[in-house]
């Protein structure tokens, strides 16, 4: 299948001011796209891209005094399968983790592992097995916090969440992922496009999402507290240690947020979308590279 995917964002900036996003397809997926535009600026500003700690593609620009407008659109192409899953999957353990696992085990900014240990250890100890254990602690998650886009705070904590009992998908996935690397078992943080496919169509859709992903017995898997189910259509952008490391946009000095706008939808099932807030967001055929 092929997934139609991308966004418009518009800041207002009172004076010149550096900018980092984090907006890019990773780069595990590059190689599905189909065809995609170059991210245009408006005005037309000039960019780098890097590659950070994690793997992921940072671009760099100087917004100019009255801010600035990104547009990227792109096809992927997409399995169409849902989340893999492995139940029954062993527990690793921590002296046989991959070196470049273990700063997945360690609290960060976002998920304060020393507040929680002793809860997770009570609630989730007993549990066998590595797949089983993190899909219990996805349950709890799922079950614990209620979510809402009103729920949203930028400082919200994985404890915070736990005691407040709110919050949007990035408090799901910070909280399950402290709890997991409570119990010794490393998950990172994953932000990109969900779309609604397969599924019900969301009345009031957010197709930016953030889930997160464990290591069992050799492998990274994804798992969603959110929605607590497999998906079909995630397309990673980045991964972290929290969300303090994969910001969708990163300035160095005061902006506002004046528009924005994200689309992810099975491309055969849309030939011809509706315009959006009454835009045409089709792009013309030489754009797209």
């Amino acid at each position: 299948m092929q997934i139609r995917l991308g966004y418009e964002i518009a800041i207002e900036c009172p004076v010149e001011t550096p900018v980092i996003s984090l907006l890019e397809i990773n780069p595990d997926r590059r190689g599905d796209i189909v065809r995609q535009t170059r991210v245009l600026t408006s005005p037309q500003t000039a960019s780098t891209v890097y590659k950070d700690r994690h793997g992921n593609l940072c671009r760099r620009l100087v917004a100019p005094a009255g801010g600035i407008r990104l547009l990227y659109d792109a096809v992927v192409e997409d399995s169409g399968e849902p989340d893999r899953g492995r139940p029954g999957a062993p527990l690793t353990r921590v002296e046989d983790l991959p070196d470049d696992t273990l700063v997945y085990l360690l609290g960060s900014r976002y998920c304060e592992t020393d507040h929680l240990s002793d809860m997770a250890w009570k609630l989730f100890g007993g549990i066998e097995g590595g797949w089983e254990r993190v899909q219990a602690i996805v349950d709890y998650v799922h079950e614990r916090l209620s979510f809402g886009y009103h729920y949203a705070r930028a400082t919200r904590s994985a404890a915070q969440a736990h005691e407040e009992r709110v919050g949007v998908c990035r408090d799901f996935a910070h909280l399950a992922i402290a709890l997991c690397r409570c119990m010794n078992i490393p998950a990172r943080y994953v932000n990109g496009y969900l779309g609604d496919i397969g599924v019900p169509a969301d009345p009031a859709p957010m197709d930016f999402s953030a889930w997160f992903e464990a290591w069992i017995d050799g492998a990274w898997y994804t798992f969603d507290a959110r929605h607590n189910k497999p998906r079909i259509g995630r397309v990673v952008i980045a991964r972290g240690r929290d969300a303090t490391d994969v910001p969708l946009l990163h300035t160095f000095g005061q902006h506002r947020l004046s528009f924005f706008k994200v689309w992810t939808y099975e491309q055969e099932k849309h030939p011809a979308r509706p315009p959006a807030n009454g835009v045409d967001r089709t792009l013309p055929a030489s754009v797209l590279a």
